[in-house]
């Protein structure tokens, strides 16, 4: 039985969650000042205030900083159930740049709500998180339902492929103790009707590279087919690490096998819904979307490796675009990638294809902005198994679904080799048209609320199993 209703959500959560979510609390590699700016310190202080509001037979609610890091929020809620292992469960509070001009009525930090549907950026990704988690742990002392020792940890620098994460994992090992359960709240859902839990994530390189041909731009009349472009020797090098007509990955390493099981669910997942990844994009009229089938879409967005090119420099924009032939261009590159892929090592894999033996000996600079490696879930045990299922009866009124998604949690990485035995839920509220890195982000308000519950459910499970 749902102990949360989107009623309890509008009473003690949505004020806050909307005061956050006006906080351009931006990842550091959006915003090199951040410390200056001090929008994630604002932001830590929002969510720990709002921590200490809620009741708790013992809990205690600190913001742990590090010279020169971002800060992390750590709430403790100490065990009504005895002695037992830790459960952590994952957020994180800082945020991707507007990435673009929102709809009509939109604003990325001027919160809206349509219906039951909230507008603003960092609310599915990943400002709901800490709501959820302790709602969750208030409402089953209130209902005195036993619980163990969670720990809620709110990070600030995911979006910037958690630089700092690994700092402050080291600072409080003791904290955190012994870790039987991590439930990550940062994944996605295909779908808002039933709890959806992730079971493989690609990770991630991202990756400058700059192709200088002049020191100064020259008029085009002039230099133009004598001085070779920058931006023809960037797409030669760019044939290198990508085929232009499939668009698939040329890089051998950065493949993997798909395991038997993940195939599987790939199939099973597209005989239920059908192509249920091509009905959530916004494709422009005509387009024709990469792979043969529903399954093959599933495949090739959680276990392909993929390139896009997410930011140029050294190109005027249309409008003041003239005759000149331009000295340098800039491409920032980012590489998805399957699950047990080093990710790091595929950087520099790349700035080896890409430095070496250049066209028209052009000069070329490379940088590695940020990585973080997949991660495939482990087997669950048992009572975790049915916790899930029952969690999503309970939160939804449906049995829970099985996915692999195609962003990075490097968190999960990180713990997986740091407590090898520990068992791990991922799951999310970004469903179809969340839009999360996009314009125009949303949360689903009841699917927050599903989420809540399933949560408590597990939560439960972990006491007394």
């Amino acid at each position: 039985m749902p102990l949360l209703s989107l009623n309890d959500l509008e009473r003690d959560v949505l004020e806050t969650l909307t005061a956050f979510g006006a906080i351009p609390s931006l990842s550091p590699e959006f915003d090199a000042e951040w410390a200056e700016h001090g929008y994630l310190e604002q932001a830590a202080q929002l969510l720990a205030d709002w921590a200490r509001s809620r009741k708790f037979a013992s809990a205690d609610v600190t913001i742990h900083r590090l010279p020169g890091r971002t800060p992390t929020l750590v709430v403790t809620v100490d065990s009504t159930a005895g002695d037992g292992g830790t459960v952590v469960l994952y957020g994180h509070l800082d945020k991707q740049p507007p990435l673009g001009d929102w709809s009509e009525g939109l604003n990325p930090f001027v919160p809206v709500r349509r219906d039951d549907r909230l507008y603003a950026r960092g609310l599915s990704d990943d400002g709901y998180a800490l709501f959820a988690a302790l709602s969750a742990i208030e409402a089953m002392e209130a209902y005195g339902i036993p619980h163990g020792r969670c720990v809620v940890l709110i990070e600030a620098s995911e979006e910037s492929g958690s630089s700092d994460l690994e700092a402050y994992l080291d600072a409080l090992a003791t904290h955190l103790g012994d870790v039987e359960l991590l439930i990550c709240l940062d994944s996605g859902a295909l779908t808002y009707d039933r709890l959806w839990v992730t079971t493989s994530l690609r990770g991630v390189v991202n990756v400058q590279v700059t192709v200088r041909v002049l020191d100064q731009g020259q008029h085009s009349g002039s230099v133009s087919g004598i001085v070779p472009s920058s931006f023809r020797v960037l797409r030669l090098l760019l044939d290198r690490v990508e085929d232009a007509e499939t668009g698939d990955v040329l890089v051998e390493q950065m493949w993997a096998q798909i395991p038997p099981a993940h195939a599987k669910s790939a199939h099973d997942i597209a005989q239920e819904f059908g192509d249920v990844i091509a009905s959530e994009i916004p494709v422009a009229e005509g387009v024709e979307l990469m792979g043969k089938s529903a399954e093959e879409r599933l495949l090739r967005r959680t276990w392909y490796p993929t390139l896009s090119v997410i930011g140029m420099g050294g190109i005027p924009s249309p409008d003041i675009a003239g005759n000149l032939l331009r000295p340098y261009t800039t491409a920032v590159l980012s590489f998805r990638l399957p699950p047990g892929v080093d990710a790091k090592r595929m950087g520099e894999v790349v700035e080896e294809i890409m430095t070496t033996d250049v066209p028209s000996h052009a000069r070329v600079t490379f940088k590695i902005n940020s990585w973080g490696d997949g991660w495939a879930a482990p087997e669950l045990a048992p009572w975790l198994a049915t916790a899930l299922e029952q969690a999503s009866v309970d939160g939804f009124g449906r049995p829970a679904g099985f996915a692999g998604e195609g962003g990075s949690i490097p968190f999960l990485a990180s713990l997986a080799q740091r407590y090898p035995g520990v068992q791990f839920v991922a799951t999310g509220v970004g469903g179809p048209h969340s839009n999360a890195h996009a314009i125009d982000e949303m949360l689903d308000l009841p699917m927050m609320v599903g989420v809540t519950n399933a949560v408590v459910t597990v939560l439960t499970a972990h006491a007394i199993k």
